[in-house]
């Protein structure tokens, strides 16, 4: 086999001698080229570059995009010395080397040199074409030489660089650092190095997670070789001679596997780069695993994170784990319908708050109230009689929350929802008040819309997961005042057990049956949302969101920022005072609707509802209150603009362009509100 081998080295150089230089040069430009672009898998990549996940090409094999840059230059200099010394300037075939070789391959019966150039290597890997005939090693020989006036030596080499086999289905050099090291190959020990050099000569027999003893000898070789043509030193060879060699494959990175899938689909691409955070994700994603570990009961969990200065997703975990079946691990969770429990209440407090119908130390009663056929309770059956709003939402009571939104209206919640960039479904028909508690079907993502914008100053955050896709246009989801009241409420909640009390921002929720355990909180810079549940919809007893969601929530957010953003101080027109030093209609919540027949109550008799009004700089805006009892407030989007008025009209200044709710409230109580828009002239 060696002769013959030796045969047709010798043959194929006759064969170009006998042929002449310029019918050579005519043979080598008819020479037909294979694609030089091979497949390779598509990444995914978080923020800085990091890789999240890969997919295999088509024949199922690994072959990751590498360039020469990304490379440990140490490799390249092993891998020439030891491969073909004189890649840089032969023209694709070392004729030296191949007369050396076919002679000495005659002389002694075996191989004792090779010939093959790094070019003529691609040539085989790019056809996978046999040497083991005449006409096979020809054929290599030619292409070599085409490709060599057609690329030039950097890009030869980086076909090199993805195409030289390593193993199973591993191809390249990159996919061979993330499976037998476990990273990627710009910084590689000189033992790493002269390892991936040897393989390719025979990537079965020395795989060394299989055949560690050849892999050894093969590696040394590269070692001694280095050290005789003084590449290495003496030191540096002993250091890496010491270096075990890797004794398993490492899985390639699985970072946000259903986000990965879900980008991959939407838009097909090689390369995708995402506002991810590798190291944040790395963390959630163990957290979730760690938090139902041992529960039993099928239990799941998600995980999101979320810059809300910039929209940017920075960690989405779709289920404790994606490839467990048990769970359901495939669904992800981040994008499933599902009940929001109570965690929609900060919004209907917020809505009410906007309104003018109650300020954080207002009292409202919690007491057993029919609202039609509708007659709900609290979670723990007992009720607390009259209390702050501010404890009602931090107690999330169910009564108040009703109150409030028969007031506001399902119908306005919606809106805002929607506004908020939230797709809320409901089950049949038009919203109802059971909505306030969880009736209505959203996803993590709506709610980390929703507590983005109540982080914002009541400002909608365009949640994304592509960089630069954040900018919108600012649309108000909520007054500035209103969302700044939501937030000192819930950053003044009890922390769960052993957690600290930071400050955080939070709201937990539970859905009917114990479906689903919620958490979500917010500092003055991210968000973060936590579920746990069962993907099939089934009850978890005992699934409390305060109990189960809570302190994961805590766990994730002392990840996230160890040291909380403060939340923004209170805007201008927030009135932080307490409940004695309110106006006399914001110290109790009333009902509208009790008094809501009353021929007496106040009616904004101008400007009427749904005006347009345009703005005018030199003229201020009147407004008129028919009936009612004096004195009157006015608000001005929740803001009071005029405490005690006793007559019936009221000059309101020249007010800023933008959608209003103006509200009067009489000495009784009883109020009145119209929406109305300013624009600019």
């Amino acid at each position: 086999m060696t002769r013959a081998r030796g045969f047709l080295w010798a043959a194929a150089l006759l064969f170009l001698v006998g042929l002449g230089r310029d019918r050579v040069d005519a043979w080598i430009d008819a020479t037909v080229l294979p694609p030089l672009i091979p497949a390779t898998s598509v990444e995914v990549l978080d923020r800085n570059g990091t890789l999240l996940r890969a997919y295999t090409v088509e024949d199922g094999r690994w072959r990751m995009p590498v360039s020469l840059a990304d490379v440990d230059p140490e490799f390249i200099t092993l891998l020439l010395n030891f491969e073909d010394r004189r890649f840089w300037t032969h023209p694709g075939v070392d004729w030296r080397a191949m007369a050396r070789a076919g002679w000495q391959a005659l002389s002694h019966g075996r191989i004792v040199s090779g010939a093959s150039t790094i070019t003529m290597q691609v040539a085989r890997l790019l056809e996978d074409s046999g040497t083991g005939t005449w006409s096979g090693k020809l054929r290599q020989v030619r292409l070599a030489l085409a490709l060599e006036r057609h690329l030039s030596k950097e890009e030869i080499l980086t076909l090199y660089l993805h195409l030289a086999p390593y193993g199973g289905n591993i191809e390249g050099v990159r996919a061979a650092t993330l499976t037998w090291f476990g990273q990627e190959p710009a910084q590689l020990t000189t033992a790493e190095a002269a390892l991936l050099v040897a393989i390719p000569q025979a990537p079965t027999s020395r795989r060394p997670d299989r055949n560690p003893d050849n892999a050894h000898v093969a590696r040394d070789r590269v070692l001694d070789r280095a050290l005789s043509f003084g590449v290495l030193t003496q030191d540096e060879v002993a250091w890496a001679l010491q270096e075990p060699l890797p004794d398993q494959r490492h899985d390639f990175p699985l970072l946000a596997p259903h986000l990965a899938d879900r980008m991959v689909e939407e838009s097909p691409s090689d390369r995708h780069v995402l506002t991810i955070d590798a190291l944040l994700q790395r963390q959630m994603q163990a957290l979730a695993q760690e938090a139902v570990r041992g529960q039993g009961a099928r239990l799941n969990a998600a995980v999101m994170v979320m810059d809300h200065q910039t929209g940017d997703v920075l960690a989405s975990v779709g289920s404790a784990s994606y490839d467990n079946t048990a769970i359901e691990g495939f669904v992800d969770m981040t994008r499933a319908l599902r009940s929001p429990g109570s965690t929609l209440k900060p919004l209907i407090y917020g809505l009410g708050f906007e309104a003018g119908l109650i300020h954080p130390e207002s009292l409202i009663e919690d007491r057993p109230t029919r609202f039609g056929t509708y007659a709900p309770q609290n979670f723990d059956r007992m009720f607390h009689g009259e209390l702050s709003v501010r404890r009602a939402l931090q107690a999330s009571l169910n009564i108040p929350a009703v109150a409030l939104l028969q007031e506001v209206s399902p119908a306005e919640l919606m809106t805002r929802m929607r506004r908020a960039g939230m797709s809320p479904e409901l089950p049949a028909g038009q919203p109802g008040l059971a909505v306030a508690l969880g009736g209505v079907g959203v996803t993590m993502e709506d709610l980390m819309r929703l507590y983005g914008a109540l982080a914002s100053g009541g400002e909608l955050v365009p949640l994304h997961y592509r960089p630069g896709r954040g900018a919108a246009d600012p649309l108000q989801v909520l007054s500035p005042v209103a969302a700044w009241y939501v937030g000192d409420i819930l950053s003044d909640m009890v922390p769960p057990p052993n957690a600290p009390r930071n400050g955080l921002a939070y709201k937990t929720g539970t859905s009917y049956g114990h479906r689903d355990a919620w958490a979500l909180g917010y500092d003055g810079r991210y968000v973060v949302g936590v579920w746990l549940g069962r993907a099939d919809g089934a009850s978890v007893p005992g699934a409390f969101g305060a109990d189960v969601a809570a302190p994961l929530l805590f766990e994730a957010f002392s990840r996230v920022a160890p040291r909380l953003t403060p939340l923004p101080p209170p805007p201008e027109a927030a009135l932080t005072v307490s409940h004695d030093a309110l106006p006399l209609p914001l110290q109790h919540f009333a009902a509208r609707d009790s008094v809501g027949t009353d021929p007496d109550a106040p009616e904004i008799a101008f400007p009427p509802d749904g005006a347009v009004l345009a703005q005018q700089p030199d003229l201020p805006l009147m407004a008129r209150v028919e009936r009612g009892t004096p004195p009157y407030t006015w608000l001005w989007n929740g803001r009071p603009v005029e405490v005690a008025a006793q007559t019936r009209d009221v000059d309101l200044g020249t007010p800023s362009a933008g959608f209003v709710d103006l509200t009067v409230i009489d000495s009784t109580g009883r109020a009145a509100s119209v929406f109305l828009e300013i624009t600019q002239p």
